[in-house]
């Protein structure tokens, strides 16, 4: 046998016994990493999310659900809010009309009939969430025909509802047990704090493309 033939039969031989392991799915995989992450408990789940969007600037007020009205009149009141930007086809939309708050301003119609108005005289926004994460203190806005993103991202105070039981530990859990992959909106909103920017000398500013203010309304206690 030649060098040549004696290197290309030691070639095939280690082929024949070397079996490389098969790839793992990369969903597989995901999976696995996730599910090798400490887990921060249930019962803790919200609590993190609250001091984590804290830490971000978010004012964050723990509220029974049957009471969040009450407590927002007394958001509005100490803002010095005057008229408040709402979804009149939502859940909390009809809340909050049954309730009678005064300076109630409903996204009722094309943004294009009163974009003037709603840039310069909307004071703040309230909508839902779908949802919240607590490894990052991160709200889930998921906007639709009737609370369109328009709300979460233009008046200078963002006022968003959190039930503490839609709290996940990451957002990989939230893509998962939300069932992301049925379908998503034209734009998901992952949304930590007020906007803030450092693009200017790298000093932070709030404000710059967006709200200046989020105020977390986090919905606790047995469902109504």
């Amino acid at each position: 046998m030649s060098a040549r033939d004696n290197i290309l039969a030691k070639l095939r031989a280690g082929a024949t016994h070397t079996t490389a392991p098969a790839p793992l799915n990369p969903d597989a995989a995901i999976a696995e990493h996730y599910a090798s992450l400490p887990r921060t408990p249930k019962e803790q789940l919200a609590q993190e999310f609250a001091e984590k969007i804290t830490a971000w600037h978010a004012e964050v007020h723990r509220v029974p659900r049957g009471q969040w009205v009450d407590k927002l009149k007394e958001v509005v009141a100490a803002k010095g809010i005057r008229n408040l930007l709402y979804a009149p086809a939502t859940t909390h939309g009809r809340a909050l009309e049954a309730a009678g708050i005064q300076g109630l301003k409903p996204y009722d119609r094309p943004i294009d009939e009163w974009k003037q108005a709603l840039f310069e005289n909307v004071d703040a926004a309230i909508t839902g969430t779908r949802g919240a994460i607590a490894e990052t203190g991160t709200m889930i806005v998921w906007p639709d025909a009737s609370e369109p993103r328009t709300m979460s991202l233009v008046p200078p105070i963002h006022i968003a509802l959190v039930d503490e039981d839609s709290v996940v530990p990451t957002l990989y859990d939230a893509i998962v047990q939300q069932k992301w992959t049925d379908g998503l909106p034209t734009n998901a909103l992952l949304v930590t704090g007020p906007s803030k920017t450092a693009d200017i000398q790298q000093t932070l500013a709030y404000g710059a493309h967006g709200p200046k203010e989020l105020v977390v309304l986090l919905l606790t206690g047995e469902a109504l």
